[in-house]
């Protein structure tokens, strides 16, 4: 599967975000950007990484078991195998992470790109019946599943609900929750509630388990 084949063009517009937690909204714009229509296999994780940590194995399954960090060195590694610039300039000794500005290289969408992605000018957190366009609590056997399987939604991306939760780039809450990112979509053990496309959830970027995964994004030219 080559990455670069696998690129959507995604629209610029606006997309209004929310926060249940914190009981608070906001407005964004987002500049035209392309993102992967399927999640990041193992088969293409192996490729670029020369190593596959899933769980659940299979060429074409998600990637999981990785964690904020092994997403950003992917990226960057990623870029460098395609002659792009990397949009990382990575620290690990000091868990540092600096975004690249204007660099065109692979990179993890924005919180807001993700729903914006997600949702594809649906006002619906689920962007049709869950069952024909998620793995999930109800039909995924505990289990991931490959990539593509089901409906995409109306930007041609598959996969944005269910099967495995995704990271993106944004800090959660810096000033509670320090340098816990974001990720989004649900996996494959979530119950229906747990895969919409307002849901955020966080973590520590060491993190890694079976149902979390990433794909990624580009700016435009």
């Amino acid at each position: 599967m080559n990455v670069k084949e696998q690129m959507i063009s995604i629209p610029g517009g606006n997309i209004s975000l929310r926060d249940d937690r914190k009981k608070t909204k906001w407005e964004i714009s987002i500049a035209p950007f392309e993102l992967s229509k399927h999640l990041i296999t193992q088969e293409v994780y192996l490729k670029v990484m020369s190593t596959s940590p899933a769980v659940f194995t299979g060429d074409n399954r998600p990637i999981e078991n990785v964690s904020w960090y092994d997403a950003i060195l992917f990226c960057n590694t990623l870029s460098e195998l395609s002659d792009l610039e990397s949009c990382y300039l990575v620290n690990l000794d000091s868990e540092s992470v600096e975004l690249i500005q204007g660099a065109k290289g692979y990179r993890l969408p924005t919180d807001a790109e993700w729903e914006y992605s997600c949702r594809a000018g649906s006002s619906a957190v689920q962007y049709d019946d869950l069952d024909e366009i998620a793995w999930f609590e109800g039909n995924s056997e505990n289990v991931t599943h490959n990539v593509g399987l089901k409906k995409p939604n109306a930007f041609g991306l598959f996969d944005m609900l269910g099967n495995v939760w995704e990271w993106c780039w944004d800090l959660y809450d810096p000033e509670v929750y320090g340098s816990y990112r974001v990720f989004r979509g649900g996996g494959w053990c979530d119950p229906s509630r747990g895969c919409l496309a307002s849901n955020r959830r966080r973590s520590h970027p060491t993190y890694k388990i079976d149902d979390l995964g990433f794909r990624v994004a580009r700016s435009r030219e």
